[in-house]
């Protein structure tokens, strides 16, 4: 009676824990999700998923997750036009991260999430530095109720300086959106957090984000065109545009790895 269940909770999110993107690789362009080397450990990935009315799973995008940091590396999805489209934020758990049975997301599920962020870490803050549940896949570029709604997980979001969240970064979203409209064919977007290791964690226990980042590639022009962006830079500003050659090596860097490749199923990365 899962259908039964979306119309009762018309807020409810789902996904689920899957090997290789197997379910969800169509958020990536050619179905290549992005190429960390050597790998990020402590990873899962997930195809974030609702029940829609014929009872079947709804995949809308495909998230990274590192359950050491208790927030996801990134968010891969495909933006269509936007339509305006009315805000619900109840917040669920991936019970898979924590080894239940529930194949789905859920408004619970683990007694104690050792491997995921729950509503409780974000309560209490320190009023003079308050941090919001950050959206990786954003409301913005969502296209209707039901993409809305898959947005809404904890496994989609981390701890965002509020201030920044709800000013720059929200504009920011706004202008990828326009940008956006202007492309020949489906824009992908993989946008990510890199953790703040340095700073102290939420309740002991979800790492804060040092920044946020975003690539995007599209065809203009009948050529792959992308661009990157992050922030907040080393003065609380946005860094926007850049080469996705300069965004990967900054992250590569800045993750502790070799390389990245966000893009790496087009030919020239989507430079």
């Amino acid at each position: 009676m899962k259908l039964l269940v979306f119309l009762l909770l018309p807020c409810l999110s789902l996904s689920e824990v899957v090997p290789g993107f197997s379910k969800c690789r169509k958020f990536f362009v050619y179905k290549v999700p992005p190429k960390f080397t050597p790998e990020l450990s402590n990873t899962q990935k997930i195809c974030q998923c609702v029940w829609d009315e014929y009872d079947e799973q709804k995949y809308l995008y495909a998230t990274l997750y590192n359950t050491d940091w208790r927030i996801p590396v990134y968010s891969a999805y495909v933006f269509y036009r936007s339509e305006s489209v009315g805000r619900c934020d109840p917040w669920y758990i991936e019970p898979q991260l924590d080894e239940d049975a529930e194949p789905c997301m859920a408004p619970k599920g683990c007694t104690i999430c050792n491997n995921q962020a729950v509503n409780s870490d974000y309560e209490k803050q320190d009023p003079n530095n308050p941090y919001d549940k950050g959206h990786l896949y954003p409301v913005q570029h969502t296209y209707n109720h039901v993409s809305m709604l898959a947005t809404s997980t904890l496994t989609n979001a981390a701890p965002q300086d509020s201030t920044f969240n709800r000013g720059q970064w929200k504009k920011h979203e706004k202008d990828v959106a326009t940008d956006l409209t202007a492309c020949e064919s489906e824009a992908y977007v993989v946008t990510g957090v890199v953790p703040n290791t340095n700073i102290p964690t939420l309740k002991d226990r979800v790492t804060v984000s040092k920044y946020y980042w975003r690539a995007t590639c599209c065809l203009k022009n009948g050529v792959y065109t992308g661009k990157g962006y992050f922030g907040p830079d080393g003065n609380n500003k946005i860094v926007t545009p850049l080469s996705i050659t300069a965004l990967q090596r900054k992250l590569a860097i800045d993750y502790g790895v070799n390389t990245i490749v966000i893009f790496p199923g087009v030919e020239g990365g989507c430079e």
